[in-house]
């Protein structure tokens, strides 16, 4: 909510008719006519539930022949002394972007973890907070945007390939960022489920590759000493939460 203490428009309701959406004045009057026009087929006063925000078109329906009552009334004036400030009386604040480098942040790091997603610019690693490094499908993509939406990490990826796991070797991309890099593994079962679903009845997909593979892998990682998480059963908002706990880069951002 921040400094706005109300920030929603949602209605105004009198017997069973709704009239949403009353932003502006011209909009007021014409509630303003249905509900007189109520009063005047009904015989009997109206009963008007407000939640409008603005003070001039909250002033044209109170205005109406109806019984007015406004649900904000009872509490704006309490809560703007409790928190020592005063409503803005406007509508839409919560689908505004309240802070504009906040949001410039979420989108220069997401445009970086696209860019730099499976090794595909390698150049920009020396930006990078993190660099995830794994086998095919081990989680490495979801996480890096997941970082860079919701803390504004600037997070890379690198799969690691056949060639990199039998020559046991770092990747000579990844020689200069040994400090950056952070190690995703997986158990074999799970991996085999979702490589089947992509190339089912593939090499890529049999139980002997993907033995390998998660077991060069994690050997690399090892000789290295690069940390390393299992991501079978974490979910993606756990991972980026335990990859900056462990590797101490500081969030920019909080969801």
């Amino acid at each position: 909510m921040g400094h706005s203490l109300m920030t929603q428009f949602v209605g105004i309701e009198f017997r069973q008719v709704t009239v949403p959406f009353i932003s502006t004045v011209d909009k007021a009057r014409d509630a303003v006519r249905k509900i007189n026009l109520i009063g005047e087929q009904e015989g009997m006063r109206p009963i008007v539930f407000s939640t409008l925000v603005q003070e001039d078109v909250r002033n044209v329906v109170r205005g109406s022949s109806g019984f007015f009552l406004d649900f904000f009334d009872p509490f704006l004036a309490p809560l703007e002394q409790e928190l020592n400030t005063q409503s803005t009386h406007a509508v839409g604040l919560a689908h505004r972007m309240a802070d504009a480098h906040a949001y410039a942040l979420r989108i220069d790091a997401t445009n970086y973890a696209v860019a730099n997603d499976d090794g595909s610019a390698t150049g920009g690693y020396s930006r990078a907070d993190v660099i995830l490094v794994g086998i095919s499908r081990s989680g490495k993509t979801p996480t890096c945007l997941y970082l860079a939406m919701q803390y504004g990490i600037f997070a890379a990826n690198y799969p690691l390939t056949e060639d990199d796991l039998e020559s046991r070797t770092l990747p000579r991309a990844l020689e200069p960022y040994t400090k950056k890099l952070f190690g995703l593994t997986i158990k074999p079962d799970r991996l085999q489920q979702i490589r089947h679903e992509r190339r089912p009845n593939s090499r890529y997909s049999s139980p002997a590759q993907i033995a390998f593979e998660i077991r060069a892998g994690e050997s690399l990682f090892q000789r290295y000493g690069i940390p390393v998480i299992d991501a079978t059963e974490c979910s993606i908002e756990e991972m980026s939460s335990r990859i900056l706990d462990r590797t101490g880069v500081e969030r920019r951002l909080r969801p």
